[in-house]
């Protein structure tokens, strides 16, 4: 049984900045990029798409620092460096993949209630 909902606050109140990197839009989509195995700096970019350089290494260091990626530099010329999940970082993935089936699933009820929001402000 879950604790009342100011209780259940309070409980979170230790992990909030472990909450505010899994919940981060940017967290999830590199644990989804990275889901299949490592990948380098600019795939990672690629597959997001929408990120700039600036905040995908400030995430991904911000991941690194977390325990959730592995950076392996591996020395040639030019340096090769790729990330991956760490085991805790693959741990994420159920979350993460069961969200995001959610967000799909109600894809439609979200943008009605939306439209239906957003008419309503207009009218008064």
């Amino acid at each position: 049984m879950l604790p009342e909902p100011s209780g259940l606050l309070e409980i979170c109140r230790p992990v909030r900045h472990i909450l505010a990197r899994v919940g981060d839009k940017w967290s999830v989509l590199i644990v989804m990029a990275l889901r299949d195995g490592p990948r380098r700096f600019n795939e990672i970019k690629r597959a997001i798409g929408t990120i700039s350089q600036r905040m995908l290494t400030l995430t991904l260091k911000g991941m690194e620092r977390d325990g959730l990626v592995r950076r392996t530099v591996t020395p040639s010329n030019p340096p090769r460096v790729d990330y991956e999940l760490t085991e805790l970082g693959h741990s994420l993935r159920g979350p993460i993949e069961e969200l995001g089936r959610w967000a799909i699933d109600n894809e439609r009820r979200i943008t009605q209630a939306q439209l239906w929001f957003d008419g309503r402000d207009k009218a008064a």
